[in-house]
This record gives structure tokens, C-alpha cells and sequence, in this order.
């Protein structure tokens, strides 16, 4: 899709939904019931995201749900990343930067962002929860523009922990279908994607512990899932750009250690992603937990996993972390 397009998309939408801006949105929301967004909200680029020289797009975050019990938004064409972040009334020193999913088209803000934030808050860790920009935007970086955002965030989380009460070395990251691809990204990779900003920049973009839920992992072969392809390397990638952004087939000797989790039954994206991924985490020496469930589909998050078996996953994940000696 043309950069034209997509900004005429955008315009639509953001007429569609009577405002420009999240912000706008979320007042337009507030009566719905359920918990209170948070208030404290920490901007990525204090001079403006890099690489913003041709991007014309217009931010919006539309509602999705018809249950005013809760929320089921998605923030799209965003220009100005933002952290969310979720203070625990006792925090326990650990932190988790929590990237959602939506195939690299539109971040998903609740069901896989607020929503699993409040449950780890709930046990006092400090969560972030990341709105970050899309590949085919118009950024300079391309398909690494969602990746500077997730380094960004890590460290600027990693560079603040005294202000949150954290321990610098206990940060995990918690991504999402396509947000998992992207926290794998951001786990795997050494490489600064972005040239540094401000001090902030001086400490490590890796997470401490990953938790990769149902992740796209793959960009090519029969299982790949061709949204989050073509909306993060275009409609006609060659075979080195697609094996250079398959979690698969990345070096991750000396990653943190993996929590992977997946259903049997998701028919958006196969099991295949994280069981590849599995065979790759072992073979580099990682150390890695994963959790197969029979049924749970696509996109469970937190909320549409009641009285099905993935409905103990945070659980899981709280004693995986535990032996590591990593409190979530």
C-alpha cells in the first residue's frame, strides 16, 4: 500500500471517529465502564520520533468493543510513541515493557496491552505499556521503525528504574502476535537500530526475561502469517529480508531467557511459529519454557481465556520467572 493511501486512510478514519488524536479518544471513552486508563504516560522522543521528515499520517484510536464493560481499542498511524505506564501499589522491583499485537497494522491497547498489564501490576510489577509506530508509515527506518521504539523504551525504562523503584536488571519484555515478533526482535538483536538521543541511550536496549505470547516468529515458509509480512517488508520481499526478520533463523546465543506460549488451535497464526522458535531458543543455549494449549485460538490476552485451559498462563509465567529468580 503507497504512502498516498495510507495517508488517505488515515484522514478517513480520523474523520470517521470525530477525532485526531488519542487523547481525544480516550475522553470520547471515559464513560465506559471498567478501570480507569492511567494518567502517567512517558513520551519515547522528547524531540520527536527519528525519521519523521515524510511522514503525513493522522493518529487515531478507534473503539472496537460494543460491550461497555470494557474497552477493545487499537491505536493506528501513531507519530508519537508513548509508554503507559501502570504503577503497582506494592511494587515487588521488577519491571515489563508489554508490546500488543495487530500484525503490524494497528497496536492492539487493551486486549493485549492494559489488560495484561493490570493482571502483573495486580503483583507489583511495574508495567509499561508501549504505543509504538508502524512499518509502512512513511519512517525513514522502515520495518526497523518499531524496533527503534521498543529499544528506546527499554532503555528508557532501564535509565529510570530508580524513579519507578526497579531493579535495572529485572526487565522483561512481554510481546504479543506481531508484538511478539517484535519483542523478539528486541531480544535477539545486538544492534542499535537508531543513533543515540540522550543519556538515556547509554544503557542496554535487551531485556532481561521475554515472554513471546502466540508470536509471529516466521516471515517466510507455509506458516508464515502474510499480514504482519506485508505490512512490516512490503508485498514483494526478497528471500534475504525475509530470513533477516524470521525469529527463527536469528543468532540468539547470550538472550535472556524465553517463556514462549501458544494454542494448538490458532488459525491466524500456526503453532509452527513458536515451535520453530523452540528448536532455534534450544539450539543457541537459551533458556526456554514453553506452554502448548489445546484450544485458546488467536489473540486470547488475558480476557477471552476464562474457563479454557490458557487461563493459567500468567500463573505459568510468574513460576517460570520465579526460578529464575525474577519476581513478576
Amino acid at each position: 500500500m503507497d504512502m498516498e493511501r495510507r495517508t488517505l486512510l488515515g484522514l478517513a478514519m480520523g474523520a470517521a471517529v470525530g477525532a485526531s488524536s488519542a487523547r481525544a479518544q480516550t475522553q470520547a471513552d471515559a464513560g465506559r465502564a471498567g478501570p480507569p486508563d492511567p494518567a502517567e504516560t512517558l513520551r519515547l522522543w522528547p524531540d520527536g520520533a527519528p525519521g519523521g521528515q515524510g511522514v503525513s499520517i493522522t493518529p487515531v484510536v478507534p473503539e472496537r468493543s460494543t460491550d461497555p464493560a470494557f474497552h477493545d481499542r487499537y491505536a493506528q498511524y501513531t507519530t508519537d510513541p508513548i509508554l503507559t505506564v501502570f504503577r503497582p501499589a506494592r511494587p515487588n522491583g521488577s519491571a515489563m515493557l508489554l508490546i500488543p499485537g495487530g500484525g503490524y497494522r494497528w497496536a492492539v491497547l487493551d486486549k493485549e496491552g492494559y489488560d495484561v498489564a493490570r493482571v502483573f501490576a495486580a503483583t507489583g510489577t511495574t508495567c509499561f505499556v508501549l504505543r509504538y509506530r508502524l512499518p509502512a508509515d512513511g519512517w525513514a527506518a522502515g520495518a526497523d521503525a518499531p524496533l527503534q521504539d521498543a529499544q528506546r523504551a527499554m532503555r528508557l525504562i532501564r535509565s529510570r528504574a530508580a524513579d519507578y523503584g526497579v531493579d535495572p536488571h529485572k526487565i522483561a519484555v512481554l510481546g504479543a502476535s506481531a508484538g511478539g515478533h517484535l519483542a523478539g526482535l528486541a531480544s535477539a538483536r545486538t544492534d542499535a537500530v537508531y543513533q543515540p538521543v540522550d543519556t538515556a541511550d547509554a544503557v542496554s536496549f535487551r531485556p532481561d526475561l521475554s515472554l513471546l505470547m502466540y508470536p509471529v516468529a516466521t516471515m517466510e515458509g507455509p506458516h508464515v502469517h502474510e499480514g504482519s509480512r506485508d505490512n512490516l517488508l512490503g508485498e514483494s520481499p526478497t528471500p534475504t529480508r525475509l530470513a533477516a526478520y524470521s525469529l527463527e533463523r536469528m543468532d540468539w546465543r547470550g538472550a535472556a531467557p524465553v517463556f514462549l506460549l501458544h494454542a494448538m488451535d490458532d488459525a491466524a497464526v500456526p503453532v509452527e511459529n513458536s515451535l520453530q522458535l523452540l528448536t532455534t531458543l534450544k539450539a543457541a543455549a537459551v533458556p526456554v519454557e514453553a506452554h502448548l494449549f489445546q484450544e485458546g485460538g488467536h489473540g486470547f490476552g488475558v480476557r477471552l481465556t476464562q474457563g479454557k485451559p490458557a487461563q493459567i498462563w500468567p500463573d505459568l509465567a510468574r513460576a517460570w520467572a520465579g526460578r529464575l529468580n525474577f519476581t513478576l
